[in-house]
């Protein structure tokens, strides 16, 4: 076990470039991440803790229980892996990576590496021992048929499924709970003695007492029986459980906040630059219960001032405090219909940390100044004290800034000439987003109206009007000033990424628009003003929406990451999230970094590391799907169970997607998403062409392509799937087959026949069949990907 003692001496010596870091995290720092991963690398083979103590010359207690943890810290994240032998070793990107598994309801899954590379899939024999949102480590064993590397399990870092909320089954002697979340398709076998009072039917939670292995599936216990199936309300519960979102508050930080009162301390107010003359408001939904921002603009020789400002949540949630771990943990609020899952508690999100009118409230101010032409051209941040001299809705500003209403003017007179100097401000900055190619997509949202005992009463279209623009073009660019700010004060930070479309989307992309004979300019690299004006010259055609859609579709998925790769969709080279830290855990760091500044720290003294924003990225973007998915469940469950009741009846509706197994329709009016499957299509064989996303019929001509007008009638309602099927009443006008213009042949690239089956075998095989001669079918069936 023993080294040589020059290279104990060596290591001993060296200095590590974050000691001044871990000293302000720890009363007994140890070496860092950093100088580990440096020192395991130098040496050269895999080290035992012992070696590793003994090169740092940590010979303490409380030194070598520290390593210890950090060790198996960097063990969890990835960063180590603990080989048979009991040493640690480095993860090799090129033959280990370490990731997050992503489950999928057909059994297989993928792996999201750490650094950001493409996903790895996983086949449903790997995933038997595996769950979604587990950590691994894999090597890559190949490449699958589609050309993506196929990984192999060589370890699992972390287990994160913790319980698993579903239906209780009984069958044979036997029970087991079926989960609610499909990418968890591993069944729980529940022993007789650990069922408790459930009965059959019902919806409980069970505990993993035992997590799965390639030869045995899943044990579990039952800790809580949530009811009926039907239950008012049991949508949110068992979204909550399901995707493992935290809803309880830990009794430490309810001890923590116990001294926290209604107003702000006297002495907080102190060393902040006192705004509270100035006439700040804030404007938000009807509904809205915490206000994260306000804001106040007025004319200068050179164009405008505009100050936003934002609620000082920093001051209050301190680092690795209670309130701290479990903002992290919860990374975001999450908003179901008529009811939130907050980031931070109620004496907080909705009272201190809220900037509510007529009284004292911290914030972090963001000073722009802004041209005649709408360009940003200084900016800078301070600490302050404000006090909001009005709680104004979208709905009300729009009405005095827009329509004129000389009531509501009449109302706020004091606060019209701020009203619209800010209105003024907007159009000359509205100009020069449009100028950039910042995007704007015509896009539509809806909000649930409930009746009695929480059953939906109907669906209807929110709209968006200038006041919300308004809003939302000045938090963009305090976004940006921030980004721009951590940038130049070299500071970790953590940005929100929106990459370009990759390659393979860009060609389908093209694919399909020289189908309609249009053209994307930008050659290799599109920027997003050659997808604006692509958009513009669209207008007035038939075909926009399903235009705009593919567009959309093109996009990737924005996400957290301290690397600087600009945000394409608002056509800018860096952007942060700075101006909701109520409900968003990066926007707390950023304000952190900011206050690190502010306070004329160095950089490198800052409590986080690029190696901690890299982890923390990963975290808050997985945490942010989390919370997208839950609200996703519930709204569909919802939908599903407004639409039971209508089984039988016609509505009209427009394509939304088109795969080889049929295509989706929304109901106008409604917005509930169904299934029209290949099976309730007219007699014909139909080729499936993913890049003009069209269903075309060989015989008939009949084409059901993104954004066709159809009408239809409920077929079928699954609240357990929460799936709703169509059958078809009308189809579009029928056209021949189109011709390639380039090579003379039918666009088309898949065949696929229909297959006489009843609609719920049809809805699970999803199954399609190429069209032969002589010869019977060939059945092929679609893999999905990540």
């Amino acid at each position: 076990m023993s080294l040589k003692s020059d290279q104990s001496n060596e290591f001993t010596k060296v200095s590590d470039p974050y000691a001044q870091r871990e000293a302000e995290k720890y009363e007994n720092p140890i070496p860092s991440r950093e100088l580990i991963l440096q020192l395991i690398e130098k040496i050269g083979k895999p080290l035992r803790r012992q070696q590793i103590a003994q090169l740092f010359g940590l010979e303490s207690t409380e030194n070598l229980e520290a390593l210890r943890r950090r060790l198996r810290a960097m063990e969890r994240d990835g960063q180590l892996l603990f080989n048979r032998r009991q040493k640690y070793c480095l993860v090799n990107s090129k033959d280990l990576i370490a990731g997050r598994i992503l489950g999928h309801a057909d059994g297989f899954g993928f792996v999201k590496p750490d650094d950001g590379s493409a996903d790895l899939f996983l086949s449903p024999r790997e995933m038997k021992s595996l769950m979604h949102n587990d950590r691994a480590i894999v090597r890559v064993a190949g490449l699958d048929r589609k050309g993506r590397r196929e990984g192999a399990v060589v370890e699992i870092l972390e287990r994160n499924t913790r319980q698993v909320v579903g239906r209780l089954i009984k069958e044979r002697g036997l029970a087991f709970v079926v989960p609610e979340n499909k990418k968890i398709t591993q069944d729980i076998s529940i022993p007789k003695e650990e069922l408790g009072k459930a009965q059959k039917g019902q919806i409980v939670v069970a505990e993993i007492i035992q997590h799965p292995s390639n030869h045995r599936q899943a044990i579990g216990r039952i800790v809580e029986i949530l009811g009926k199936h039907m239950a008012p309300g049991m949508e949110i519960e068992m979204a909550l459980r399901s995707h493992d979102l935290p809803f309880q508050w830990p009794d430490d930080l309810l001890d923590e906040i116990k001294p926290l009162t209604k107003n702000v301390p006297e002495s907080a107010k102190q060393n902040r630059v006192d705004i509270r003359e100035l006439p700040l408001v804030t404007i938000d939904g009807e509904d809205a219960r915490d206000f994260d921002d306000a804001v106040y603009c007025k004319k200068t020789t050179k164009g405008w001032k505009l100050l936003v400002a934002i609620a000082d949540v920093s001051h209050y949630v301190q680092v690795n405090t209670a309130l701290d771990i479990e903002a992290k943990n919860r990374s975001t609020s999450v908003y179901f219909p008529e009811q939130v899952i907050p980031m931070l508690p109620e004496v907080l999100s909705n009272g201190l940390c809220s900037l509510n009118p007529e009284v004292d409230r911290l914030c972090m101010v963001c000073e722009l100044y802004i041209n005649e032409q709408g360009k940003v051209f200084r900016s800078g941040f301070f600490n302050a004290v404000m006090r909001s001299h009005a709680r104004l809705t979208y709905t009300n500003v729009a009405k005095i800034l827009v329509d004129g209403d000389k009531t509501l003017a009449k109302k706020y007179s004091a606060l019209v000439p701020q009203l619209q100097e800010l209105y003024s401000l907007y159009k000359v900055m509205r100009k020069e987003r449009e100028l950039r190619g910042a995007m704007d997509f015509d896009t539509q949202d809806t909000q649930i109206i409930f009746g009695a005992d929480r059953k939906i009463e109907k669906i209807v279209p929110t709209q968006r009007n200038d006041a919300h623009k308004l809003i939302e073009e000045f938090m963009i660019t305090a976004n940006n000033a921030a980004a721009r700010f951590l940038i130049r004060k070299k500071m970790p930070h953590l940005l929100r990424v929106h990459e370009g479309p990759g390659t393979e989307k860009l060609l389908n992309l093209k694919s399909f628009l020289n189908e309609l004979g249009l053209v994307l300019g930008g050659g290799d690299k599109p920027t997003p003003l050659d997808y604006m004006h692509l958009l513009n010259s669209v207008q007035g055609r038939a075909d926009a929406h399903l235009i705009q859609t593919v567009l959309l579709r093109s996009m990737s998925q924005a996400v957290y990451s301290p690397e600087t790769k600009g945000h394409f969709g608002l056509a800018l080279d860096a952007y942060a999230h700075f101006t909701s830290p109520i409900r968003r855990y990066p926007d707390l760091l950023v304000h952190r970094a900011i206050k690190h500044c502010l306070d004329n720290k160095p950089a490198d003294s800052f409590f986080y590391g690029f190696p901690d924003m890299v982890i923390l990225g990963e975290h808050c973007s997985a945490n942010e799907r989390r919370a997208d998915e839950a609200t996703r469940d519930v709204v569909n469950w919802l939908k599903c169970e407004y639409m039971m009741d209508k089984i039988g009846e016609q509505f009209k509706g427009i394509i939304t997607a088109v795969t080889g197994f049929g295509f989706f329709v929304e109901l106008d009016n409604i917005y509930a998403e169904g299934l029209v499957h290949i099976s309730n299509l007219p007699l014909d064989f139909f080729h499936f062409d993913a890049k003009t996303h069209q269903l075309l019929g060989e015989r008939t001509g009949i084409r059901y392509r993104l954004g066709d007008k159809v009408i239809i009638r409920v077929a079928r309602v699954d609240l357990d799937e929460k799936k709703i099927d169509f059958d078809l009443i009308s189809q579009p006008k029928s056209k021949k087959t189109t011709m390639s213009p380039k090579k003379g042949k039918t666009t088309a690239k898949k065949s696929v026949r229909k297959k006489t089956i009843t609609k719920s075998k049809a809805a699970k095989t999803k199954r399609v069949v190429k069209k032969t001669t002589q010869k019977k079918p060939v059945k092929t069936r679609k893999l999905s990907t990540s």
